[in-house]
């Protein structure tokens, strides 16, 4: 069997999904699902919401409302803005019971197996609250790079933070009162054990630029022990002894938490397995991970060891990476109003539009930036424009009956599949490849609807249809308004093909839509 399952990791509950989000892992792991199953693949796409990280306290203290009712919304939210942007989630899982009991037993492997090891670590801690600060608590400097943030994984390298390393540390909350340090004693996972395997692993596995670098840098000194508890009451608790009290470090859900997507996944998509059987080494799986720059460290690096330490899993493939996604040159922020909605972008502007244009500037070797007017002349300029010419054509020759392929139109036909293919398969896999073929391929056909005749109208028409099938994993609203299917190669080795009407794509800005 060959099976692929994508992992988009799960975006903390604090809030609706951005711009910056959709560009990132997730227009990226839906456009790889589509075209693995529309050349034959069977495929299943996973993601969801964390429930676990003490952001969603920060963020909710901010708002002035409850925890537990912001992540609750945050999931609706996200859910919709997913569906408005045209991405289709197979398996998108939340906190629960069965999800507690998949982090239970995957973590208890880890202790029955001695991977596990007790360790005093120092924590700053608030005497006025008696809290110990680790994550979105406590913020300060990185010191790998030196960026300000908060504690756990830096935003900007990409490396952990231990909350007792950062530089002239303060509370995210009380910024203004003092701190002290206080050791306490949590279990982590001696991740320099597992040096080996993870260099076997990353020697052979392929990466981005700014992948490879955070890996090297990472292995160019003893890797840390990771922490698997935290002595914190936000999260799922602790089932360990000698940790009473602690919760499960939401760092340290990940493997436990895709294992369980991909089975929400199976289960929609009618297959019957049990828990983690899509992870098994044997199953035929092959496990690639979209994902942020700063989600890396936890997952390529801390849950690929584990699963190597426990045995008998898959191992991730590969892990395709991005940048940060700007907004007028600055960083998405929610808290500074500085932000885009995909749902509400997506009410104003057909997705199509939208997932063309992340798809041309997704940020995937280095920070890229949205501006709506760059939206709307891109896409009148490369898709729209040219789109509606070559659709213009060819219905011209509806009716007509059916008209004869050449050998020639064959021919470019077959390259142009292997042309988006170059962009779409693994491990080359590139948005801004794709986009940039789709708006080549389109500017060739509108070159050439301009220059049709009854001798070529069938070439013209066949060529589309390619087209169509190859542009459908980003225009999936003008794919299923044109193709009753959107298989990949599709009859590349027609003699003969007949006209049917296609539809238009919108090519000007709604009123008040302004750069």
């Amino acid at each position: 069997m060959d099976r692929l399952v994508v992992i988009s990791p799960a975006p903390t509950a604090n809030g609706d999904l951005h711009l910056g989000h959709i560009a990132g892992p997730f227009l990226a792991a839906d456009v790889c699902t589509r075209y693995a199953r529309a050349t034959g693949r069977e495929a299943l796409y996973g993601t969801g919401m964390h429930f676990t990280q003490n952001f969603i306290v920060t963020a909710a203290k901010r708002m002035g409302v409850a925890a537990e009712d912001l992540r609750e919304r945050s999931a609706v939210q996200v859910r919709q803005t997913l569906a408005e942007m045209g991405i289709e989630v197979d398996g998108f899982g939340c906190i629960g019971d069965r999800f507690t009991e998949l982090v239970y037993g995957f973590h208890r492997r880890l202790h029955e197996l001695g991977l596990l090891e007790l360790r005093t670590v120092r924590f700053p801690y608030l005497p006025s609250t008696g809290e110990y600060l680790m994550d979105a608590y406590v913020e300060g400097g990185c010191p790998s790079c030196l960026a300000e943030g908060c504690a756990g994984i830096c935003e900007s390298c990409g490396l952990p933070i231990a909350p007792g390393d950062l530089l002239d540390p303060r509370s995210t909350l009380h910024p203004d009162e003092p701190l002290e340090y206080r050791d306490a004693d949590i279990l982590v996972f001696p991740v320099e054990r597992h040096r080996a395997e993870l260099e076997a692993y990353f020697a052979r596995t392929p990466m981005r630029p700014r992948m490879a670098r955070l890996v090297e840098t990472a292995l160019a000194r003893p890797l840390p022990d990771f922490p698997i508890t935290q002595p914190t009451s936000w999260g799922i608790p602790a089932p360990f002894p000698e940790v009473a009290g602690q919760v499960i470090s939401p760092h340290m859900e990940g493997m436990p938490w895709s294992m369980f997507t991909t089975a929400l996944a199976a289960e929609q998509l009618a297959m019957p397995i049990t828990a983690d059987e899509l992870w098994h080494e044997d199953s035929g799986t092959t496990v690639v991970y979209f994902l942020g720059l700063d989600a890396t460290y936890p997952f390529a690096v801390v849950g690929t060891a584990m699963l190597a330490a426990v045995g008998g899993y898959v191992l991730p493939a590969q892990f395709v990476t991005n940048e940060f996604y700007e907004l007028a040159n600055e960083k998405f922020s929610t808290s500074r109003g500085h932000v885009v909605s995909g749902r509400e972008l997506a009410a104003e502007v057909p997705r199509d539009l939208i997932r063309f244009h992340l798809c041309a500037t997704s940020p995937e070797y280095q920070r890229t930036d949205f501006t709506r007017d760059a939206l709307f002349r891109v896409c009148e300029s490369r898709l729209t424009g040219p789109w509606n010419r070559v659709a213009a054509a060819v219905d011209k020759w509806v009716g007509c009956g059916p008209l004869p392929v050449s050998a020639d139109a064959r021919r470019m036909a077959l390259r142009m599949v292997g042309l988006f293919a170059d962009g779409y398969e693994l491990p080359g896999f590139s948005l801004t490849a794709v986009a940039s073929t789709l708006a080549g391929q389109l500017s060739r056909l509108d070159r050439l609807a301009a220059e049709v005749t009854p001798t070529t109208a069938g070439d013209l028409c066949h060529q589309v249809d390619v087209f169509l099938r190859c542009a459908a994993p980003i225009l999936v609203d003008l794919a299923a308004g044109a193709l009753s299917d959107t298989t990949l190669p599709g009859h590349v080795d027609v003699d003969a093909v007949t006209p049917e009407h296609l539809p238009r794509l919108a090519s000007t800005a709604p009123i008040g839509m302004v750069g």
